[in-house]
């Protein structure tokens, strides 16, 4: 007579040691990433949230060897006061100007044109920074 070991009958006993460790991972990688979202979320609106001022050059044009204009414009606070330095450089990528543009009218979006004098042609206008006035 052979014995024959029959094994416990499927699904009677409840999962498996393999099945729970399964999901318990499973648990573990779901919240880890759920905080990692979270994380990344909160950096993002604490970032967002922590510029007084934001601007962008809308166009700029090389209006001579010496001279570019440049349309700034700047969200902020309407309240908040501050400086935009703008820098334009020659086609070899030296800095041929440069200009600190105080922004503090009394609106949420400042649109304005400056003239940025050049020491010779200019190939491009770009902005530097916006700093809030009284932060370093």
């Amino acid at each position: 007579m052979t014995a024959v070991r029959e094994g416990l009958p499927e699904g009677r006993y409840g999962r498996s040691a393999d099945a729970r460790a399964d999901r318990k991972l499973k648990i573990i990688g779901s919240v880890l990433g759920v905080a990692l979202l979270g994380v990344i979320a909160w950096c993002g609106i604490s970032y967002i949230a922590g510029q007084d001022l934001s601007g962008r050059v809308i166009t700029w044009d090389a209006v001579s060897d010496h001279a570019v204009k440049v349309h700034l414009e700047v969200v902020k606070d309407a309240d908040a006061k501050g400086v935009c330095t703008l820098r334009s450089q020659a086609e070899d990528g030296s800095e041929v100007g440069r200009k600190d543009v105080t922004v503090d009218q009394r609106a949420g979006q400042v649109d304005t044109e400056v003239t940025l004098r050049t020491t010779k042609r200019a190939t491009n206008a770009v902005l530097v920074g916006c700093t809030a006035a009284g932060k370093g």
